[in-house]
């Protein structure tokens, strides 16, 4: 059994430890200022300085993760720094970020799990709406969802990408847990009505057949907007995430209903800026080919060529005519690869349109 003179022992070099690190904190954030200063005195007339960059965090946060050696996992450990190059880079100038809101949403979620709590998030009241915030410079970065790994791609997100010209800076994978919630008026044997986003409710279906089959499910805009009525009725109840609920003080009555243990949703940053290299990286694209036999195989060939990994491939109306299709696709690289130069070159040749989305970091949390 540990004795008192120990246990005092290991708490004086804890707390040794914590000034250390604070100190070692306080200096990162003064060389993130001495940084800040540098690219300020370095600009152009007129030019705009960039402060964040997708590709340099991405590689700091891979090599928090290798050089980790316990008992933290490496995961928590990048998630520690990850909160650590946010309040630093806000000294520099905080970052504002849309997102499809209100408060308490998945992507508020997915906001603050990639830029870190140090920034300011914006919730808009639809994906579309992001998409403007973020191409009229209101806000430096836009958080959308663009696929679910039960319920698949996301549309609005995809067709939004064919009306504006803006980047993908970067992804997020958000792992998606959905309980069902109810205010502190409501007795779990009254619920009558069940609140959530559409998607929510079918990626739930299962679990409602089972234990509320006769309920009635009412989809609404967002989960967040089902949290907010519950709270102030006595017979609902809603399906959304911890946010929602610790955001609008609802209580739990089942957690995890999701059908799908690895039911996750993937998230896309979007911005103005291009993004260089990080060493692990994906592209997406756009590309309308011509409604001919075997122009699915055109398509494809050249990425079989240079033995390109295709991640995604989505299909949606075109707006230029009557049954004629887009295709998205994501694969690994990034568009300065030779090999990746080599594939755009070759579709460009074939292709009625193509219009590259962006290189950007593979998600590393």
């Amino acid at each position: 059994m540990m004795s008192e003179h120990e246990l005092k022992a290991l708490r004086l070099r804890i707390d040794s430890l914590d000034e250390r690190i604070q100190e070692l904190i306080s200096e990162r954030a003064r060389c993130a200022q001495d940084v800040a200063r540098v690219k300020m005195g370095t600009l152009a007339e007129g030019e705009k300085p960039v402060f964040y960059r997708p590709e340099r965090e991405a590689q700091v946060l891979k090599r928090v993760m290798e050089r980790n050696g316990g008992p933290v996992r490496d995961e928590d450990m990048a998630r520690l720094f990850r909160e650590i190059m946010s309040c630093c880079l806000a000294l520099e100038e905080p970052l504002h970020v849309a997102y499809l809101g209100p408060e308490g949403t998945f992507s508020q979620a997915a906001a603050l799990k990639h830029f870190g709590k140090a920034v300011v998030t914006r919730p808009m009241a639809a994906i579309d709406e992001v998409f403007r915030e973020v191409a009229a410079g209101a806000s430096n970065f836009g958080v959308v969802p663009v696929e679910n790994s039960t319920e698949g791609a996301v549309n609005h997100t995809l067709d939004s990408f064919l009306e504006h010209n803006l980047s993908i800076c970067g992804e997020v994978e958000l792992r998606i847990h959905h309980h069902l919630l109810i205010g502190e008026n409501t007795k779990a044997d009254s619920i009558t009505r069940i609140y959530s986003h559409a998607q929510s409710l079918a990626q739930c279906r299962k679990w409602l057949d089972s234990y509320y089959p006769s309920v009635e499910r009412v989809a609404v805009a967002s989960n967040a907007e089902a949290a907010r009525r519950v709270k102030g009725e006595w017979n609902s109840a809603a399906i959304a995430g911890d946010m929602a609920a610790s955001l609008y003080g609802l209580t739990p009555v089942q957690q995890k209903i999701e059908d799908r243990p690895d039911n996750s949703t993937r998230f896309l940053i979007i911005g103005n800026q291009d993004v260089p290299p990080s060493g692990d990286d994906k592209t997406s694209i756009i590309v309308s080919m011509q409604n001919k036999p075997g122009a699915l195989h055109e398509l494809l060939l050249p990425f079989h060529t240079n033995n390109i990994d295709l991640s995604r491939i989505e299909t949606r109306p075109s707006r230029s005519g009557k049954w004629t299709y887009v295709f998205f696709i994501d694969f690994l690289g990034h568009q300065a690869d030779p090999l990746i130069r080599d594939v755009l070159e070759r579709l460009s040749t074939g292709a009625v349109a193509l219009k590259v989305l962006g290189s950007y970091p593979r998600a590393v949390l």
